[in-house]
């Protein structure tokens, strides 16, 4: 599917030369991905580095036993940063990245990574970015699992659900939200209600509503 060029300009301003964004639109494939497909897995080569035009994408951690630990989220605008990493040096993917909602992609081809950093600034600051912004995401990740409580963990995983969709409705299951912080839906469900009890949150089901 050919990429609209329009959608390249609003998703991604950072990119200052019409001559990239030509490039990505005429070299680029726009893909659709339903909800729950993976992009990445572990132990995959990565042959594309994708774009996010819409949806939203979880990438995160995973052992044997299928336990979650959450890394970080891709939205609109955005790139997956170990995605880049890797197929930079030719490396296997450590992580894995599924679908949240129905989203839309652009897959730029690994051979025009260095073509694009050698002649467009641009990118080569979105890629930079791109790093920043996942290490310091990677870094709240740590600081979340070695300082704080789980009942802390939790209510900023609430806040930042809330702030990603702009809702303070989080729709999914306890198990779900156990998954991604990598506890028991038991633990997660027992804490919900605590919060419920000093009227921080409010509960229905497969919703949580976060009070303000």
């Amino acid at each position: 599917m050919p990429v609209n060029i329009d959608i390249i300009n609003q998703r991604f301003p950072l990119f200052s030369e019409p001559e990239l964004k030509q490039e990505i639109a005429e070299k680029g494939i726009c893909k659709k991905i339903s909800k729950s497909d993976s992009l990445l897995d572990v132990g995959s080569y990565i042959k594309s580095i994708p774009l996010v035009l819409n949806g939203k994408i979880k990438v995160f951690r995973e052992d044997e036993e299928a336990n979650e630990l959450l890394l970080y989220y891709l939205y609109p605008g955005e790139a997956c940063a170990v995605s880049l990493v890797c197929t930079m040096g030719n490396k296997k993917s450590k992580v894995k990245a599924v679908a949240l909602e129905d989203s839309e992609i652009v897959m730029i081809p690994v051979d025009l990574m260095e073509h694009f950093i050698r002649n467009y600034r641009s990118w080569y600051q979105f890629v930079i970015r791109t790093y920043n912004d996942r290490i310091d995401e990677l870094l709240e990740t740590i600081d979340s699992i070695a300082f704080h409580k789980m009942d802390e963990r939790l209510v900023e995983y609430l806040e930042k659900a809330t702030e990603a969709t702009g809702s303070n409705i989080i729709k999914g299951t306890h198990q779900t939200i156990a998954y991604e912080l990598n506890t028991s839906r038991e633990v997660v469900s027992r804490l919900l209600k605590q919060l419920e009890k000093k009227g921080l949150v409010k509960l229905s089901r497969n919703q949580i509503e976060l009070i303000e």
